[in-house]
């Protein structure tokens, strides 16, 4: 039933992986609303089945090359990040465990499947994924750069990527090392 999805997702992650250069242990923030990718507004048709789909077939691509899913929650949990306690193995834990209706579907499947998931406040991811304008920016470390690839939605929901690149700091005199990402 969501072939055509997964097929579009494993596209859209191998793509970004290029764009932006993703390599072993970075990590790729990710907003999905199911609602959205069925066609429904944001937050108001949650597709438990769904959102486990999109999480495995994101995995099953991120995880080839080594690179962590930072899924991220809804506003009913401030956005909060469900990540592999060892992708950040120093970071604040927080006592939440999303639902559907609280977290949503696809966050709630990364915890589901992930070996040792915790919850996060935030995160300062190497790159993002927002399927159904969730609005991950906060969790991709500065400077955020849109990453044009060619899967423009996934299901009737938007997509938008987005990769960091090493601030320019000194002004017109300054140097830059180009193989900084």
């Amino acid at each position: 039933m969501y072939s055509e999805i997964e097929k579009s997702l494993k596209c859209a992650a191998r793509e970004l992986i290029e764009a932006a250069g993703l390599s072993r242990g970075d990590i790729v923030a990710i907003g999905c609303s199911t609602s959205e990718v069925i066609g429904e507004k944001i937050g108001t048709s949650s597709v438990s089945e769904l959102g486990e789909a999109i999480y495995l077939a994101l995995f099953e691509e991120f995880s080839k090359d080594g690179i962590y899913i930072a899924a991220q929650c809804c506003e009913h949990l401030n956005r909060a990040i469900i990540i592999e306690r060892d992708a950040a193995p120093f970071a604040y834990v927080c006592n939440a465990v999303p639902q559907p209706k609280a977290g949503g579907s696809f966050a709630t499947a990364a915890y589901k499947n992930m070996k040792d998931p915790v919850a996060l406040e935030s995160i300062v991811a190497d790159a993002g994924m927002d399927i159904g304008d969730t609005l991950i920016g906060m969790h991709v470390r500065p400077v955020v750069v849109p990453c044009r690839i060619s899967v423009k939605s996934i299901g009737e929901a938007h997509l938008t990527c987005a990769r960091s690149r090493a601030k320019f700091i000194g002004g017109e005199r300054a140097h830059y090392d180009d193989s900084l990402k």
